[in-house]
């Protein structure tokens, strides 16, 4: 893959990694720098199929999709199914896709085994984005490890108990986990990445829940959750966390629960300098939607495939926390505040 590696004088790159073996929970990461096109061949017409646009997660890549197929002057449409739960809808969308004049597809599927159920035949090119497509079809897939998110997060509570004095704390520590739609997306991953994080450890899982990614629905899970226990943790995704620092509040749990999220939101980052949140893992979800258009328009173009691809996960530790620094890479992490989705971008045929 030759391309990966020219750098180009005065050009933009994304520092990236590339893992191996392709779709696999352990995987080996070999960083690289990618120089972004800055042109295509063709005007090409790509489809995009999203779970939902419900949360900063997939709004953020909406964003970097747009941004890059608007840069590349190509057309991009959009299509989510609105839940991970609406798996027939998805499929539609995906027959849709494939019967209308798309050069190629990116799947953001809301179930690993959703090429297994479709019927029809796979006549275009079909990239993962985000989540994990388990199907021999599929060899290139844009985004991170999601294991390695849950292990990041877990690696935080582990070195978090290890820094509280011995004579100050009690020998076990209970942590609940609301880490999304259940081994849907990447949350079982995640569950994993946690747990083998803990091995050895003096953490206990107390909790385990899963649901949409819907605020009302974790309001109500950590409603019945905080009747029932006051864990020490409470690890989740960013809808979750967003939910659970409201009702920490009404429960007068302020201090006592610390709030680790598996992703980041603009939510997450407000807790996050204003010590409400611990702790967050961060895909830079801007730069993958950036870098799905334009390895696509590679391998439409005739580049190799390219396996699993995507931002080196980062780690946002609210006692580390320099705005500085966080501002100036937000533009990869989170879409603007004034961002509303987009559906289709349409090439301007005077602009070149």
């Amino acid at each position: 893959m030759p391309l990966l590696f020219a750098l180009q004088v005065n050009s933009e790159t994304w520092p990236l990694e590339q893992r191996t073996p392709y779709n696999t929970k352990v995987q080996t990461a070999s960083s690289l720098l990618y120089t972004p096109l800055k042109q295509t061949q063709k005007p090409w017409k790509i489809c995009a199929l999203v779970p939902h646009l419900k949360d900063a997660y997939w709004i953020g890549i909406d964003y970097g999709l747009v941004q890059q197929a608007t840069k590349l002057n190509i057309k991009l449409e959009l299509f989510e199914a609105g839940s991970y739960y609406h798996k027939k809808k998805q499929l539609e969308q995906l027959s849709n896709c494939m019967k209308e004049d798309f050069d190629a597809i990116l799947l953001g599927t809301v179930d690993p085994k959703l090429i297994a159920y479709y019927h029809g035949p796979i006549t275009k090119p079909v990239i993962a984005l985000v989540n994990r497509v388990d199907s021999p079809t599929i060899t290139t897939r844009i985004g991170v490890n999601w294991y390695q998110m849950g292990w990041h997060a877990g690696q935080f509570i582990k070195n978090d108990l290890a820094q509280t004095p011995t004579s100050s704390r009690k020998k076990q520590k209970d942590l609940a986990l609301l880490t999304g739609p259940e081994k849907l997306g990447g949350s079982d991953w995640v569950d994993q990445g946690v747990f083998d994080a803990l091995k050895e450890s003096d953490i206990k899982i107390s909790s385990i829940r899963h649901a949409d990614n819907n605020r009302d629905l974790y309001r109500d899970q950590l409603h019945h959750l905080l009747d029932d226990q006051s864990p020490d943790y409470i690890l989740g995704s960013a809808v979750a966390i967003e939910a659970a620092i409201g009702e920490i509040g009404h429960k007068h749990l302020e201090g006592k629960v610390k709030l680790v999220s598996s992703y980041l939101s603009p939510g997450v980052l407000r807790g996050l300098f204003r010590d409400k949140v611990s702790f967050s893992s961060d895909d830079l979800v801007v730069l993958q939607g950036k870098l799905a258009i334009d390895i696509v328009v590679r391998e439409l173009e005739g580049n190799a495939v390219h396996g699993d691809i995507g931002p080196k996960i980062q780690s946002i530790n609210a006692q580390e926390l320099n705005k500085d620094k966080i501002k100036n890479k937000l533009s990869k992490s989170l879409a603007p505040a004034h961002f509303y989705p987009v559906y289709s971008v349409t090439p301007n045929n005077g602009k070149k």
